[in-house]
């Protein structure tokens, strides 16, 4: 079986962190040694929304975490039991899969109980509870098939199966003191001992030795409803069986049970039964009207296999899936600086300067005689075009353009045109709130153990935020101390002006203002030549902060 591999670029995701993962993906699949999902970490804004359906791709599936879960887990997926089943059917389950419990269930398939092979043998042992039929409800074809019988006459007005349980090994004068209406007798071929139970107002007859039964008996028997199987098991045998036949649900356990869901995390998991002392829980499907899936138990845990993961446009845990520090990270593809992302093993990790990530991943794809498909190379041209802005940004390089121009031929773009409806549909501004505009391409930097944030918004019309400055503002300082950023930047990017105004708070937003040689007004400054948050943006501030740390 394929292992599963997930491709995933950083949270608050923009055009190239999409399209790299999902070009990536295909490229892996196409390999065939691992089943390559691509996933993202945040909604698609709407740059990335135009791209995929202009080129009619489906975006990748969301993924809020890489913590390992119940769904995770190499877990038994039993189909749960019935609990009207016999305690030697529901024992001969366990044995066939190796279990030591099963989920019970009701006729609307949730679940009700569990049995475990201690509640079997605790009943199979209780031998001096001969009413345990009776009082358990036990069913005419529980009995038969726990004791391999056949019917011998079962009678329309036939009586219930509530007495006790009665061996006739005595004289007919010496058990007729012993016999009570509705009892279930085990007895042989002795003629005078059937007839007295029957004449008795039993409720069943076991015949053992698989003996015949006379017809007067049989007659005796159906006029008085009363039913007779006969077992080829012998007196000792069928004695020690017939306790088998009790249904499970007279047995389980119904009140206080435990129980997972698939999407419950694994330490949530690990946590509950350490104060626990079950040996097997249910696992229950919540997103499919809490259907029993199976059963899990501690060794599931111990053998858990980490996911897998490769990471394309970023190598910041800040920026990257929640529980990557329990992952096995595979590869790393990015153009941005070296960060912090450790790992275990060496691994693959090509980190280029230059404007896009997709210039990376097609550069790959080229260097192993692979073309990519239309569609591939569509979205890879579309990522190109954002990252570098069309060229303008100071990351772009002649590796971009090249990587570009062959990419459109294969996808039969016209770049220009492309990218003029491509950047009109991403920074229209209309009917966006402070809160989208925050979150629509925002990345945290850890510098100097300072810790700040970067949103950044395209536009080609910057006069239209002048109305909801004030409140974008507002929430920028409200952000920076929930989440203890020491600096707080919006970038309102103008592409074709090829400039930045630069909205700051927090506590050393000043800081900022003097790495570019700026004064704050307004909490603001205007950066001519300023569209690149990496490489325009974070080196002057990294050099400030470090400078004052030094003196």
């Amino acid at each position: 079986m394929k292992e599963t591999v997930y491709i995933t670029g950083h949270k608050n995701p923009d055009s190239d962190s999409i399209c790299a993962a999902l070009a990536y993906a295909e490229y892996k699949n196409a390999n065939g040694d691992i089943n390559a999902i691509p996933v993202r970490l945040g909604e698609i804004n709407r740059e990335t929304k135009f791209i995929l359906e202009y080129f009619g791709v489906s975006a990748p599936t969301l993924l809020e975490t890489v913590r390992l879960s119940v769904e995770d887990l190499n877990f038994d997926k039993i189909a749960p039991i019935s609990p009207d089943i016999s305690l030697r059917m529901a024992l001969e389950l366990m044995k066939k899969n190796n279990l030591n419990s099963l989920p019970v269930i009701d006729e609307n398939e949730q679940l009700t109980g569990i049995v475990t092979i201690s509640d079997i043998i605790g009943a199979y042992i209780d031998v001096w509870d001969n009413g345990i039929l009776g009082k358990s409800g036990t069913s005419i074809d529980n009995i038969i098939d726990t004791l391999s019988a056949k019917t011998v006459i079962i009678s329309h007005n036939m009586k219930s199966i509530t007495g006790k349980l009665l061996v006739l090994a005595m004289e007919p004068k010496s058990i007729g003191g012993y016999i009570e209406e509705n009892d279930i007798v085990i007895c042989g071929d002795r003629k005078d001992a059937q007839e007295l139970a029957i004449n008795k107002g039993i409720s069943l007859m076991i015949v053992t030795g698989n003996v015949e039964v006379e017809e007067e008996i049989i007659s005796l028997a159906e006029e008085n409803g009363i039913i007779i199987i006969s077992t080829p098991h012998d007196t000792f045998t069928t004695s020690r069986l017939i306790a088998q036949s009790v249904p499970i649900s007279h047995v389980m356990t119904r009140d206080n049970l435990i129980v997972f869901n698939l999407d419950d995390l694994v330490d949530n998991v690990r946590e509950t039964m350490s104060q626990t002392r079950f040996r097997s829980y249910p696992v229950i499907d919540d997103d499919n009207n809490n259907k029993v899936v199976g059963l899990i138990s501690r060794y599931h845990l111990i053998s858990s296999m980490k996911k897998k993961v490769i990471l394309v446009d970023h190598n910041e845990r800040s920026q990257s899936v929640d529980g990557l520090e329990e992952c096995e990270i595979l590869e790393i593809i990015d153009h941005h600086r070296v960060a912090d992302v450790f790992t275990g093993n060496p691994i693959y990790f090509r980190n280029e300067p230059v404007g896009s990530t997709s210039t990376i991943i097609a550069s790959i794809l080229f260097e192993n005689g692979r073309r990519p498909s239309k569609k591939m190379a569509g979205i890879l041209s579309a990522a190109i075009i954002s990252d570098t802005l069309l060229f303008k940004s100071p990351t772009s390089t002649n590796v971009d353009r090249m990587i570009l121009e062959r990419l459109a031929r294969i996808a039969d773009l016209d770049v220009e045109e492309f990218a003029m409806e491509m950047f009109k549909a991403g920074t229209s501004l209309v009917g966006r709130t402070p809160q989208e505009l925050l979150k629509q391409d925002f990345k945290t930097f850890t510098i100097e153990e300072d810790n700040i944030g970067i949103a950044q918004v395209y536009t080609m019309d910057p006069e239209s935020l002048k109305d909801m400055k004030t409140d974008l503002i507002s929430l920028m300082e409200e952000r920076a101390k929930e989440r203890g950023y020491s600096i707080f930047i919006l970038m309102l990017t103008d592409i074709f002006k090829e400039a930045s105004e630069m909205v700051v708070v927090g506590k050393n937003k000043e800081l900022v203002a003097k790495a570019f040689g700026k004064t704050l007004v307004n909490n603001s400054f205007y950066a001519p030549g300023v569209l690149s948050r990496k490489k325009q943006v974070v080196p002057p501030i990294t050099t400030t902060l470090t400078n004052i740390k030094e003196l």
